[in-house]
């Protein structure tokens, strides 16, 4: 496919002791995205860390120090969330931004749960549902399902029994993110968009019949080849759109981790290079309990990179990428970054430069 949507992903670090200019950071990152030309810029989502805890809050922010890029989630957590708070807050900022939210979202309990949970749901804890039902409540109230059994007048005050402001386009930019063969299915089923990272789940064989493959030991189902992180992806692209209504049209955005060094200068390129060297090993097998496999960083020249990435049977099928920042760089190096991808790696993967 021809790439049709570029778009970039961040965190949004910042220092505890003097938050505010690492926020600011980030908002100066989104409006030069937007400056570049890039369709979309992301938001990574953390709790109780130095990264940005509140997405849909700096998303309103930057809607009003922009007029054209996209805004996203990258993903929001929803073991955190209320699904009907959420939904008033997402219908709030697509409505301030003029329609250009992209809330991207996922499940699962709350990363270190069992130091937070009396915190969070000091009463109801143990009786939280994490799984997809979760989702499924956010989606019908952001699509204007019924969120009460009263609407009417009440004194001098009115009352919908819908979530307000309702924004009609919403319901079709929500994304789901995922990294099994489960959660794709899910996704194509309730016809969201699909967000796929540099993580995905080595599957057990059964999981993956459908496809052809067998990731839970390395090979292709009566092939005999290694089966790699592109390979399981690919198959969770096809799970995704065989289960949506759209079929092959359903949108899927891959989200690697990609460094373009070609105006970066000695000091900057040795440090790429060394932040993907360190985290190579964990590129070679399954990783954990979870039996995570991570995509390799690309680091090299926008040619070099296109030449891999044309090479990628996953990137293959997309035609939308949000790119992810790595974690730890520096303004700077996140403008140098995002200035080649725009000028010379986009080009380079067949969309033109929106700079000229």
């Amino acid at each position: 496919m021809k790439l049709r949507k570029l778009g970039f992903l961040t965190i949004g670090l910042f220092d505890g002791a003097d938050p505010r200019p690492g926020h600011e950071s980030t908002l100066e990152i989104i409006e030069l995205g937007e400056r570049l030309g890039f369709d979309s810029a992301w938001v990574r989502h953390r709790h109780l860390q130095y990264g940005i805890s509140s997405p849909v809050a700096l998303l309103a922010a930057a809607s009003q120090r922009t007029s054209r890029i996209e805004l996203g989630t990258a993903v929001i957590p929803l073991g955190w969330e209320n699904p009907l708070r959420l939904a008033e807050d997402l219908a709030t900022v697509d409505i301030l931004s003029g329609g250009r939210l992209n809330p991207g979202v996922s499940v699962g309990p709350p990363m270190n749960y069992d130091h937070v949970k009396d915190a969070l749901y000091p009463d109801t804890a143990e009786a939280e549902d994490f799984g997809h039902t979760r989702v499924r409540r956010l989606l019908d109230f952001v699509r204007g399902e019924r969120a009460s059994g009263f609407s009417g007048v009440q004194g001098f005050e009115s009352f919908s029994d819908r979530v307000q402001p309702h924004s009609p386009g919403l319901g079709a930019r929500m994304w789901y993110g995922g990294g099994s063969l489960r959660s794709a299915r899910w996704a194509g089923e309730n016809a969201m968009n699909f967000l796929t990272s540099s993580v995905v789940k080595a599957e057990e064989p059964e999981q993956a019949a459908e496809t052809g493959t067998r990731p839970g030991t390395g090979t292709r189902s009566g092939a005999g080849e290694p089966l790699d992180f592109a390979g399981i992806q690919l198959s969770h692209i096809r799970a995704f759109r065989a289960h949506h209504p759209d079929g092959e049209r359903a949108r899927v955005s891959q989200g690697l981790v990609v460094i373009p060094t070609d105006s970066a200068s000695p000091a900057q390129r040795a440090k790429y290079e060394e932040y993907a060297r360190a985290r190579l090993p964990r590129t070679t097998a399954p990783q954990g309990p979870a039996r995570l496999m991570f995509a390799p960083d690309l680091v090299g020249s926008s040619a070099e990179i296109a030449e891999r990435l044309h090479a990628h049977a996953a990137f293959r099928e997309v035609d939308e990428v949000a790119f992810a920042l790595p974690f730890t760089f520096g303004h700077d190096d996140y403008v140098q970054i995002l200035t080649d991808i725009a000028t010379r790696l986009g080009p380079a993967l067949g969309r033109p430069s929106a700079t000229g």
